[in-house]
């Protein structure tokens, strides 16, 4: 993002042992376009007969090749490095600006990246249109001589597109790519042969039918057996000293500062970052999502949000899979996002689902598949936000020296929507001594799989769950609420529960604040531990200033929520328990010591 001038404006850090053997790294990118070009609705392409393939930017080299096989099976000591790619970011920045003149030229009718499988994907995918095409691999300009022609065909170099262009427009498209110094060279045709046709010097070294290419693999018919486990419930005694427990929830690597880690990206290239990672007086605070404003000229921005909580699925993937999503929908809204002009994408890292003899508990692993893309249709659909895209890798286990390593099955959503004016978007630090502290929504005793039960080393079996019945209603009030100007912050509970995100609330914006935990929304619950660090969904910390008391509490009404507390000068942060004594007392800087300190690298 940094060298190509894309603004990072969000993300997280998850950290979980069994990620130590093949690692896992998501990135997503949001991008506009106009809605129509020279007259045509802009997302539409289509490869016509006689059409040129032309490839666009970087060369192609023995980087890459496999990359698709090496993605698709486990991670083990003999797995070729040749088979990761090698970026160039300025040829890619290049190419894109580049590629926008001669789209807005109508240069070209289609493309695509050349990502898995290389030129044989994209000229693949793009011939399905046309019925058909011929590569002319000894065309493909190479790094370097000595390239076989089936690893020209599968390289995935990077920095590459394939452009399907009209022969009459070809010489424009050339001359401009020249001028802008981007490589472009004419590698084959589309055809209606019904034919991939991939040749070397003139030599058949490829030729398959296309139906056979599209549709020719057999579907696998496998089998999910699905036992959800049952973990030893924790037994203890509550803790005497819950500052001392707040601090060390703070300091957990899944809740503590990313600041060193978000620094070394660029936020705020291309001027249009609003809300970004971090926020509050020292801008050092936890901010949900991010606000961007791509148009310049205009005041409509875009709010970025996702979620992730892997851990859950330790108790039951299909609970794992829609806290996700919810969680993504909050941040969005926490930062001002409209619930009803929202739209998610998927992505899916799971260990190996398929069984064999190296891996026997594979209909366990792929029921655990089947319950999270249950969730992902069920809560999808009652929250009314789409999937509009996604992505899956099914194979991140490692083997090596004896020891299987698998990751925990995890599910990211990724959720953008509209905000009309960004002036209106939110941030989570709390602002003014004296605005009153809310709790909306429900607190239950769901620690399993919690950072509080993780920290006493326990698991736990009552997982959060999501009630949309009531979180859908309570997000469309909560953004009218925003919109109207009715909130001053607005920060959703999620690692580590209602007490940390009080705390991040206070500390952000380098103010005390007083609690009483017997006003806050709850269903079953008598510990005050478990009420701090209970991580149920559906939930916001909310400060409101005094005069905006009225109508908040009538815009809410016969929703979970009350007043708890109110924000103060003091510098520390009180919470009074459920019975009536004080049960933390803590500076506010101290709580921001803890908070920042473990990763201060």
């Amino acid at each position: 993002g940094n060298k190509m001038g894309i603004p990072t404006v969000n993300g997280s850090i998850v950290f979980d042992e069994r990620y130590l053997g093949k690692p896992l790294v998501y990135c997503g990118t949001c991008g506009i376009m106009p809605r129509k070009i020279l007259g045509e609705p802009s997302h539409l392409k289509r490869a016509e007969p006689g059409d040129l393939v032309v490839m666009v930017g970087g060369r192609v080299g023995k980087d890459g090749i496999h990359g698709a096989t090496f993605s698709s099976e486990e991670l083990h000591e003999e797995s070729p490095t040749s088979a990761v790619q090698i970026g160039d970011p300025i040829t890619q920045k290049r190419m894109f600006d580049c590629l926008l003149i001669a789209r807005d030229r109508g240069l070209y009718k289609a493309i695509t990246d050349n990502g898995a499988g290389g030129l044989s994907s994209s000229v693949g995918e793009m011939a399905r249109d046309p019925g058909g095409c011929e590569i002319w691999l000894d065309k493909v300009p190479l790094k370097y001589p000595g390239l076989d022609p089936w690893e020209i065909l599968l390289s995935e170099s990077q920095e590459r597109m394939t452009l399907a262009v009209a022969p009459e427009k070809v010489s424009e498209l050339l001359e401009l790519c020249s001028k802008m110094e981007v490589e472009a060279t004419v590698i084959g045709r589309f055809t209606s042969s019904g034919k991939f046709h991939c040749l070397w010097k003139g030599e058949t070294v490829a030729y398959l039918d296309m139906d056979f290419f599209h549709e020719g693999v057999p579907r696998m018919r496998l089998e999910a057996r699905w036992r959800r486990p049952r973990h030893p419930e924790p037994r203890f005694d509550p803790p005497r000293d819950l500052g001392e427990v707040l601090e060390r929830m703070l300091s957990r690597l899944n809740i503590a500062s990313k600041e060193w880690v978000v620094r070394q990206y660029d936020h705020e290239v291309q001027g249009g970052s609003v809300v970004k990672p971090l926020t509050g007086r020292f801008d050092d605070g936890p901010q949900d999502a991010a606000v961007v404003r791509p148009l310049l000229d205009s005041l409509e921005g875009v709010v970025v949000s996702h979620g992730i909580c892997p851990r859950y699925g330790d108790i039951d993937t299909y609970w794992m899979a829609a806290c996700a999503l919810e969680e993504a929908i909050r941040n969005n809204v926490a930062a001002g996002g409209d619930p009803e002009r929202m739209a998610a994408l998927d992505n899916f890292c799971w260990p190996d689902p398929v069984p064999s003899d190296r891996n026997p508990d594979g209909p366990s692993k792929l029921a655990q598949l089947v319950r999270a893309n249950m969730a992902l249709y069920d809560f999808t659909r009652a929250f009314l936000v789409p999937c509009i895209s996604g992505k899956d890798s099914m194979k991140n286990d490692y083997i090596g020296g004896g020891v299987k390593i698998s990751v925990p099955p995890t599910v990211l959503f990724s959720v953008i929507s509209k905000i009309d004016d960004v002036r209106q978007a939110m941030t989570m630090d709390a602002k003014a001594p004296g605005h009153l502290v809310y709790v909306l929504g429900t607190t239950y005793s769901e620690l399993g799989a919690s950072e509080y039960f993780l920290m006493l080393g326990s698991v736990g079996n009552e997982v959060p769950k999501v009630r949309p019945q009531v979180s859908r209603e309570l997000f469309l009030r909560l953004h009218r609420a925003i919109r109207e100007g009715l909130v001053a912050s607005c920060h959703d509970c999620s690692d580590g529960g209602l007490g940390v995100a009080l705390a991040e609330t206070a500390f952000a914006g380098d103010l005390g604040m007083e609690v009483d935990l017997r006003d806050v929304p709850s269903d079953g619950i008598s510990r005050d531990d478990y009420l701090l660090f209970s991580e149920s969904q559906g939930r916001f910390v909310v400060t409101v200033p005094p005069d905006c008391r009225a109508a908040f509490e009538a815009m809410m009404e016969g929703l979970p929520f009350s007043q708890v507390g109110r924000v103060t000068e003091a510098g520390r942060f009180l919470v009074t328990g459920l019975g009536g004594g004080v049960v933390i007392d803590r500076p506010v800087s101290s709580l921001r010591e803890a908070w920042l300190k473990p990763l201060a690298f």
